[in-house]
């Protein structure tokens, strides 16, 4: 039997697990499945005859080495900055490698080596970065392939909840890592290319500068700028584009709100709070606010940030019980970030029956025959439970074809890389039709970029 490792049981595996338990028996496969908590994996397998689960510590040389000698190919579903160890047995006992992680300097180091024993190391094969990879560059290509020129590209992600579980004024909840969510945008400006021109957006502005899209069945939503739009203009051959723009989808309303959090500083992760063990959440927001001897947290928030007591975004605060002086911090040297998620978490945890929903939206605006032309292409997956999330099935199902496509010789081509072929794109992009994760394209006016929203 050809033999997968699967390293890591967590919340994106459930669909990677079932859709490669399924294939088992016709495509002859064993899975192992390695994790710490082993009772994860039990969860998910149902003592299903060609799986093997096995207590695995990837810290732990001799256990992780023996578990990917004795495969044919490995699935790393860790956090990313544990994939390079992992990677480096791969190189060591010639094994092929799947992550669905962005392809960090460390791993980007052994494409040489890959190459020289003909690994394919396929990297950010998920959801985003993945199928946002694959489905741009089948439509970036075919616009190239007819004669045309890409003159525009803007892409857009969200993880958010289903509209049937939308029941709180901020229109979300955590679908995913909540430290990521809270700490979103920081680390430097957004920086994206509009008309030829470099634009940037610092982070104390990020939540004020929002796009607006439409989604046929599934309304309006807003979006706020990546940190680094042209990371991939090189990658995806957009050297001589007019405007290049990624972006982060919300439902409209939620960056206004967010961005008090940003002006407040309650999002800062880069010093702790004193005491914030014994801090109320009440204590947590006055710790930002001006001393008065006489007016309230509330009356100090609202001025501060200039919210009239009848505005939407004064409920949503309320909503979220910030100012309760019962709700106790009970973090240790935390900081404001770390605070600030603890609070969120009491608010926007999905509830059991609670669905998620991802959501991708493309605009390619390019030039043909003299005319200028664009394209609309999006694609709407939600989750069926807590098990089976919308966000498992569009990581897990890109990871689980790329890892059959490469052990079945689809994908042929050596060395580290990214999912922008169509060696790669083509055969993959098809199967996830038939799982319900496909695209609508519409042809639209050509409007270029719409500078009222920017």
């Amino acid at each position: 039997m050809r033999k997968i490792l699967i390293i890591g049981a967590g919340k994106s595996s459930s669909y990677l697990i079932k859709y490669l338990l399924d294939k088992s028996q016709s495509e002859n496969l064993q899975i192992t499945i390695g994790d710490l908590n082993v009772e994860n994996a039990k969860k998910l397998v149902s003592n299903h005859a060609n799986v093997n689960i096995i207590h695995l510590d990837v810290f732990n040389s001799e256990s992780r080495s023996n578990a990917v000698k004795d495969a044919d190919i490995v699935v790393s579903m860790l956090p990313a900055r544990f994939h390079i160890e992992v990677a480096k047995d791969c190189i060591t006992y010639k094994k092929h490698m799947v992550t669905a992680s962005y392809v960090s300097k460390e791993m980007e180091a052994l494409d040489e080596a890959a190459k020289a024993n003909n690994l394919i190391f396929m990297n950010e094969i998920g959801v985003d970065p993945g199928i946002d990879h694959m489905s741009a560059m089948q439509v970036i290509d075919r616009i190239r392939d007819n004669g045309g020129k890409m003159i525009l590209f803007e892409s857009f992600t969200g993880g958010l909840v289903a509209p049937e579980s939308d029941n709180n004024l901020w229109n979300y909840k955590f679908t995913w890592n909540p430290r990521n969510v809270v700490v979103a945008g920081q680390g430097g400006a957004a920086k994206f290319l509009q008309e030829n021109q470099f634009k940037y957006i610092p982070y104390g502005r990020l939540f004020r500068r929002t796009e607006f899209l439409n989604v046929d069945g599934y309304g309006r939503f807003e979006a706020y700028a990546n940190r680094d739009s042209l990371k991939y203009q090189n990658v995806y051959g957009l050297e001589n584009i007019k405007t290049l723009y990624r972006g982060t989808m919300r439902r409209v309303g939620f960056s206004r709100a967010w961005n008090v959090f940003v002006q407040l500083g309650m999002t800062d992760d880069s010093y702790t709070i004193d005491d914030s063990k014994n801090m109320s959440y009440r204590d947590f927001v006055n710790a930002f606010l001006p001393y008065s001897p006489t007016d309230s947290v509330e009356l100090k928030f609202r001025h501060a940030l200039k919210i009239d007591q009848d505005d939407i975004v004064w409920d949503k605060f309320l909503e979220l019980d910030i100012f309760s002086a019962k709700k106790m911090v009970e973090l240790d040297k935390a900081t404001p970030a770390e605070i600030l998620q603890k609070i969120l978490m009491d608010s926007w945890t999905l509830d059991p029956e609670d669905k998620d929903m991802i959501v991708m939206y493309h605009k390619f605006g390019y030039e043909i025959d003299g005319e200028k032309r664009q394209i609309d292409s999006t694609m709407v997956v939600v989750g069926e439970d807590q098990t089976y999330t919308a966000m498992s099935k569009t990581v897990g199902l890109p990871v689980a074809i790329a890892t059959l496509d490469i052990l079945n010789g689809k994908i042929k081509t050596p060395g580290v890389q990214i999912p922008i072929s169509k060696e790669v794109y083509t055969p993959i992009l098809e199967a996830l039709k038939t799982y319900g994760v496909q695209f609508k394209e519409s042809k639209v006016p050509y409007l270029g970029y719409n500078p009222l929203n920017i």
